[in-house]
């Protein structure tokens, strides 16, 4: 019943990423930050494991003399999250009256 779940999207943070991430364009990472109200560093690490399979891009670029760091889903990210979304479903409609 749980095979169709992706560990990559275990963590409520992660979780939480990739919901922001595939209905947005780019995302800042302070932007992101606030919304899902966890630390630099607790953001950061579930944002590289996520880059670490693709599920994310990131964008580092100057915004006038400020450094900018942003996100957004990969087209294999946004399809893994709706699978995943989708095996949620399935688990919170089976029946299992027969």
């Amino acid at each position: 019943m749980i095979a169709g779940l992706n560990k990559a999207f275990e963590s409520r943070v992660r979780l939480g990423i990739m919901a922001v991430l595939v209905v947005n364009d780019w995302v800042d990472h302070a932007v992101l930050k606030d919304l899902l109200q966890v630390t630099d560093g607790n953001l950061a690490s579930h944002l590289a494991a996520l880059d670490a399979v693709k599920y994310v891009q990131v964008r580092k670029r100057f915004v006038g003399k400020r450094p900018n760091t942003s996100y957004k889903a990969t087209p294999a990210g946004a399809k893994a999250f709706r699978a995943h979304l989708d095996a949620i479903d399935q688990l919170l409609n089976k029946d299992l009256r027969q």
